[in-house]
């Protein structure tokens, strides 16, 4: 596959947990161009209303495929496919994946027990998008709103041990539902972008409440497989390795923070952010 095979990959989040998303794409396709917009001006999209929320997503992913030539849109933003994806499948003509069927669906092939765990932002469980993704295969789900995990993220406290005292209690409140509810989970989803980043301490957390039993499944990793799957026919990345990609970061505020956080949420520099203006 030479460079020029390889479509532009728009990637489109309300902030830059999406770049979470990002860097697992960037693992499967080294010879892709990525396009990466974070509508930083407008965020949280969860406190607006869902025409405001698919107002905003439509213009972001109009402009990565109308201004930046994006051949196929992730939507790395749990509360923009929750909520908007059928407005941005309506809004563009190249195709759109979201971050939440991919989740449920590794679940399905995960779970034995046919129960699962999913914890989210309030936005994403008041929406029940995942518990809906994984009725319709067949699946028990209990969502758990855990509003304190990005702040925490996003303070840096990624292996702190207020974070791991935070998720100690969310996990427990959440096995303890799940106990009373006569359910047998085996598979826990994280259902926002800034979860990766805590995965070793929700790992901990789980083994610790209930042994070895649960899988941690990150949406961020399905999305990229179901990615690769979709534009390769589910083909490893190929081509010459020794190619970088190239990325080119959009911000519609605070490009200064997007550079400072994303790039731990990258895992590499996000290099220079330009700023935009999408309206209001």
């Amino acid at each position: 596959m030479s460079r020029s095979d390889s479509p532009t990959i728009g990637v489109f989040d309300s902030g830059f947990g999406g770049l979470t998303v990002l860097h697992a794409l960037l693992q499967r396709f080294p010879q892709a161009r990525f396009v990466f917009l974070g509508d930083t001006a407008r965020l949280p999209y969860g406190s607006k209303s869902r025409r405001t929320i698919a107002r905003y997503a439509a213009q972001s992913a109009q402009f990565l495929t109308r201004e930046q030539g994006a051949e196929f849109l992730v939507i790395a933003c749990n509360t923009a496919s929750a909520l908007a994806l059928d407005a941005i499948r309506e809004a563009v003509t190249v195709p759109v994946l979201g971050v939440i069927e991919p989740g449920a669906a590794v679940a399905r092939a995960t779970s034995k027990t046919g129960d699962v765990l999913v914890i989210a932002t309030d936005a994403t469980v008041h929406s029940h998008a995942y518990a809906a993704a994984c009725e319709t295969r067949g699946l028990r789900a209990i969502e758990k709103a855990c509003p304190l995990l990005v702040p925490l993220v996003e303070e840096g406290w990624t292996n702190h041990p207020v974070t791991a005292e935070v998720l100690r209690i969310y996990l427990d409140e959440l096995l303890a539902q799940a106990a009373a509810e006569g359910l047998k989970p085996d598979a826990l989803v994280l259902g926002c972008t800034h979860y990766p980043l805590l995965r070793p301490l929700i790992e901990h957390a789980i083994a610790q409440s209930a042994g070895a039993g649960i899988r941690v499944i990150d949406s961020a990793e399905s999305t990229a497989d179901t990615a690769t799957k979709l534009l390769r026919g589910g083909d490893s990345a190929s081509g010459d390795r020794a190619w970088a990609p190239e990325i080119r970061c959009f911000a519609t505020d605070s490009v200064e923070k997007f550079q400072r956080l994303g790039s731990k949420f990258l895992g590499r520099p996000v290099g220079d952010v330009q700023l935009i203006d999408l309206g209001g």
